[in-house]
């Protein structure tokens, strides 16, 4: 019987030393458990962060985009003012270049004294006609 005795007394101890051995895992499982619930909730609010920072910066490279093609816009309609002046001058020069050359002087000199002659002529008929 004492072997029996023994035999019990050690399967209790065993029995005990695996529900002690029980009880702590369960609580060790309990503590990662609930770290783990912190960890997802931390990263459920990093996730959020993330989200907003991504968003925010959405917003202000569309922004940034908006001011930059407002500005390119302005530019070039200076541009399109700059070079329309640009050719302005540009022909009155030439214009002027031509009128001034001796070319120039050529053509213009005869048309200039031909309408001279003519509105001369037409001022003095009125007067002949009232002499006579």
């Amino acid at each position: 019987m004492r072997v029996n005795e023994q035999v019990l007394d050690r399967l209790e101890r065993v029995i005990e030393t695996l529900q002690e051995n029980s009880i702590k895992m369960g609580q060790m499982l309990a503590v990662h458990d609930e770290k783990l619930d912190k960890q997802d909730r931390i990263d459920a609010v990093l996730f959020e962060k993330i989200e907003s920072v991504h968003r925010e910066v959405n917003r202000q490279s569309s922004e940034i985009k908006a001011g930059c093609e407002r500005d390119i816009r302005k530019v070039d309609e200076r541009l399109r003012t700059i070079e329309k002046k640009m050719w302005t001058i540009a022909g009155s020069i030439a214009i002027i270049s031509f009128v001034v050359s001796p070319v120039g002087q050529k053509i213009i000199r005869p048309l200039l004294t031909q309408s001279t002659e003519t509105s001369m002529m037409l001022e003095v008929r009125p007067l002949m006609s009232e002499l006579y």
